[in-house]
């Protein structure tokens, strides 16, 4: 079970008991999501015949069964398919986010960096890449997907350095751009992305495992759906670049690849219908929906009076964090859409448009705008959770934000507007106690926030 940082609940009488019960719905939906537990549900072996989402593979009929992948959920994952093949499983190499790695036995793992790609993620891929390469129709490929696996699993394309993807990637991210439309770009920048890992894999049999970390789980986006068909275009990635008003503010090596694309020059991602994916089976074995879903049934158990309202929410976090603070003061005012006590739950994954030179990440963020819009406002307390416990470039993995928040914040002499203004929500919340520390979860579903009226 992930551990929450006990300084949190820490608090004496009402507020304590309150923190951990909240504490213990969050643990319910990461329990859910456990990643190696995912993978068992969806595959298992009864002999010589392996069992994928009901559909049957004969072991017996594959020279080598390879197992790549990447992804911050990846080690985890690796771990149940090992167990589940023994020594059946010839070799593999899989790329997760550093400390995140698990002991494995014939899978070697990479370490990389995450969200912005490094020389280990290309390193690792390229190992994958190789023992792709040699793949033919006598062999299975089973490739284990989860949120990160975009960055961790980076190859460029001919022409493209590392150095140019990794100013790409901080641009977009410094702009605002949501992880679908990122990996539309970078999806026309690699050799595994958009389809073109199944490509390279056929004509041998492929599995998917894909933990979903993306809004209404599409599968070519999650990760950039390397063995999924691509139907966007060097066209839908220039334009967000035009949107984004990055073009001529980006390594002139992808903008100069993305041009060789709009004419023809370079050929679009295999799309649907391509034989590349004649021999592909893709399989979501966990969301962010199936998390939710649990933070709902076990806050029910505790005798709170429950909605579940979204798992597609997006949008600029403080901007979010607005409406869940409306939220908030509907239900303290008048008891709808739900009585006291309350457990509102969202799910999805915000943005931060970056304005300052602060520490934090988008669920923190969300949180410190939550803590201005309720300040004053009694019994009511609003978590933000990153399902995948690193928030951001720090060690939390969100914040929690209560009435009485921005009144603590004044009396040490910080004003919570000055450090939403720089985006500095991990230095605001730090002093507090209220940052959610779980270290790495081993699972990444997106994130969670819970609007809880007592």
């Amino acid at each position: 079970m992930v551990t929450f940082d006990p300084r949190l609940t820490d608090r004496p009488g009402l507020e304590g008991q309150r923190r951990a019960q909240l504490v213990e719905v969050m643990q319910a939906a990461l329990m859910a999501v456990d990643p190696a537990e995912a993978v068992r549900r969806h595959m298992h072996r009864q002999g010589d015949q392996l069992i994928v989402n009901g559909r049957t593979y004969p072991l017996n009929q594959y020279r080598r069964i390879i197992v790549v992948g990447a992804g911050k959920a990846d080690a985890a994952m690796t771990q149940a398919v090992e167990e589940i093949l023994g020594d059946r499983l010839t070799e593999g190499a899989v790329n997760v986010k550093y400390a995140h790695s698990l002991p494995t036995r014939r899978v070697v793992l990479t370490e990389a960096a995450h969200p912005v790609p490094d020389a280990a993620g290309v390193q690792g891929s390229a190992r994958i890449a190789q023992l792709l390469e040699g793949a033919n129709e006598s062999d299975l490929v089973i490739c284990l997907i989860s949120g990160g696996g975009s960055a961790l699993m980076t190859l460029p394309a001919a022409g493209i350095t590392l150095d140019d993807l990794q100013g790409l990637t901080s641009a977009l991210l410094r702009a605002g751009a949501n992880i679908v439309e990122i990996n539309t770009i970078r999806k026309h920048l690699d050799r595994l992305k958009g389809g073109k890992l199944a490509r390279l894999a056929a004509p041998a049999t492929v599995i998917s495992l894909i933990l979903s970390d993306v809004v209404g789980n599409p599968l070519d986006a999650i990760a950039s759906g390397p063995t999924v068909p691509d139907d966007s275009t060097f066209a839908d990635a220039w334009r967000l670049l035009e949107r984004y008003e990055l073009v001529g503010h980006i390594p002139e090596a992808i903008e100069r690849e993305l041009r060789r694309g709009l004419d023809g020059e370079t050929a679009e991602n295999p799309a649907a219908g391509d034989p590349a994916f004649a021999r592909v089976q893709n399989v979501i074995v966990a969301s962010n929906d199936l998390a939710a879903a649990a933070a709902e049934r076990h806050a029910r158990s505790l005798g709170m009076h429950t909605l579940l309202l979204s798992t597609y929410v997006e949008g600029e976090a403080r901007e979010v964090a607005r409406v869940l603070a409306a939220i908030a003061r509907q239900i303290a005012a008048t008891d709808s859409p739900v009585q006291r006590p309350a457990c509102v739950i969202v799910g999805g994954e915000t943005t931060v448009t970056l304005r300052g030179e602060g520490r934090g990440g988008r669920n923190q963020e969300m949180a410190l705008a939550a803590a201005i819009a309720i300040d004053g406002l009694a019994d009511v307390t609003i978590a933000c959770l990153a399902t995948d416990g690193t928030d951001g470039p720090t060690d939390a993995s969100g914040a929690l934000a209560e009435g009485s928040t921005a009144a603590r914040a004044r009396a040490l002499g910080m004003d919570p507007w000055d450090y939403i203004a720089r985006n500095d929500a991990y230095r605001f919340f730090e002093p507090l106690g209220d940052l959610l520390m779980t270290g790495p979860t081993q699972t990444n579903v997106n994130d969670l926030a819970f609007v809880v009226v007592w």
